[in-house]
């Protein structure tokens, strides 16, 4: 098993893109819109990239909002975080039924699909005058209520026998540009960056986070946290997360530089594995040959993550789709 997560090109699995997977055995699959068409098309590509690769994570983007791969026929849209945010502001309980119920329906629409790993929920809590990178995809500005509205969605997604990605540790939220494209610089100092921390800190048992790809001038001058050796230490002893660390997209810009030396820099760091999204078998190529077997602790952290899965619940979905429905509009 390789310590890397990998996309594909599009909606049918090539062969080279097979011969790569049963060579390389990364230990899981994203998907992205350019590989959904229909669902029986999508189980099918999901069921043959499985057999080939022998991948147990299949994770998809689906947190609502601006960030749904999934979108109708196949799944309902979902509001962003920030909706949900406004309604707990109004009732708190509403608000984390309400999140509950948006990671148990987003996971009810994947699972049938082959799709076992939701990447959500966001944690990020963002500041005043920060790139809207995260924007409304958080469920608000205050950490205590960005973590208990992330653990109720975190919860529904683990109550519906999937498993939950908590995004962007140790925080994304100041910021000031988008890190798809270049690499945002944080100037604050470590009593600030302590709001940040917070969600995740109270949501450091979740069993799989991905990192920023963010320069924190007080942790590491010169090292982005994915890269940053100091960075991953202050994420599992001062944050006490201990699942399993990915990436974020290993070919973002934020990054610059050799995709391939990024790739064993982030495993060096402290990271258990490396995730590349964008399908590009060059791409892939050269980071695998860059990569390291998996380590014995990330190993024995993706055992704790197949741990981590629950039974299929038996419950009413479509019930519970009109409780979601009732509570902040229709998602459809």
């Amino acid at each position: 098993m390789a310590p890397l997560i990998v996309g594909l090109s599009g909606t049918r699995l090539t062969a080279r893109e097979a011969d790569y997977l049963s060579s390389v055995r990364p230990l899981g699959l994203i998907l992205f819109a350019r590989n959904i068409e229909t669902g029986p098309q999508v189980t099918q590509l999901v069921a043959d990239a499985v057999a080939a690769s022998g991948a147990g994570l299949v994770f998809v983007d689906q947190e609502g909002g601006r960030v749904q791969r999934i979108r109708p026929p196949l799944a309902p849209r979902y509001p962003a975080g920030a909706v949900i945010g406004a309604l707990y502001l109004r009732d708190a309980a509403a608000g984390l039924r309400a999140a509950w119920l948006a990671g148990r329906l987003i996971s009810a629409d994947l699972l049938p699909l082959g799709l076992n790993a939701p990447c959500l929920p966001v944690a990020d809590v963002p500041v005043p005058g920060a790139h809207d990178i995260i924007g409304d995809r958080a469920y608000g500005t205050a950490p205590d209520v960005v973590a208990a509205l992330a653990g109720a969605a975190a919860e529904g997604v683990l109550a519906a026998g999937a498993l939950p990605v908590l995004k962007h540790i140790p925080g994304h939220g100041r910021a000031g540009v988008d890190s798809h494209v270049a690499l945002p610089r944080v100037d604050a100092d470590r009593a600030a960056l302590q709001a940040d921390f917070a969600p995740f800190r109270a949501l450091s048992h979740l069993p799989m986070a991905m990192s920023a790809h963010v320069l924190y001038t007080a942790l590491d001058p010169a090292a982005p946290a994915t890269l940053s050796p100091s960075v991953i230490r202050l994420i599992r002893e001062d944050i006490g997360f201990d699942g399993l660390l990915m990436t974020d997209d290993i070919s973002m810009g934020a990054l610059g530089g050799s995709i391939a030396d990024n790739a064993a820099a982030a495993l060096s760091a402290g990271c258990d594995c490396v995730l590349h999204c964008n399908g590009r078998m060059d791409e892939m190529e050269r980071i695998a040959s860059a990569l390291p077997p998996i380590s014995a602790e990330a190993a024995r952290r993706v055992v704790r993550v197949d741990e981590a899965r629950r039974p299929l619940p038996a419950d009413d979905v479509a019930a519970l789709r009109r409780e979601f429905e009732a509570l902040v509009g229709a998602a459809a």
